[in-house]
């Protein structure tokens, strides 16, 4: 019993959970920032250099990577429950999330999984300067 205690936790270890926790986040909620494409559309995007994600409704999550550069994912298909929840996790043995990869709604407030979703290709922008002067 204590192997499989260990054994989850060990493959909990390598998940990533990303989620817009500000209050500003919550308070945008569905609203989608205008954002221009700035190149090609990327297949992946290296996992270290994410550093923050916000997600907008259920189809669209902004990847903020390190150096100041954003990607723009657009999901398939909506995936239920992303845009309220606004977290997601994923699994990958690679240093890559790729467009093949499928995310993980988490639901709160008991942090249970939610529904599974694709990601699609990984378009960067440049995002449109907000009033809020964000």
């Amino acid at each position: 019993m204590k192997r499989a205690i260990i054994f989850a936790a060990a493959a909990f270890a390598v998940t990533a959970t990303f989620g817009a926790g500000s209050a500003q986040a919550r308070k945008d909620r569905g609203a989608i920032p205008d954002a221009t494409p700035a190149g090609k559309a990327q297949s992946c995007i290296p996992i270290q250099q994410i550093r923050e994600t916000r997600v907008h409704g259920d189809r669209t999550i902004d990847f903020h990577m390190s150096g100041g550069k954003v990607y723009r994912n657009t999901l398939p298909y909506d995936c239920a429950s992303l845009g309220f929840e606004e977290r997601f996790s994923y699994q990958t043995s690679i240093s890559q999330l790729c467009s093949t990869d499928i995310i993980t709604v988490i639901r709160t407030p008991i942090s249970v999984s939610g529904p599974s979703c694709g990601l699609g290709q990984f378009q960067p922008v440049t995002l449109a300067k907000s009033k809020a002067g964000r």
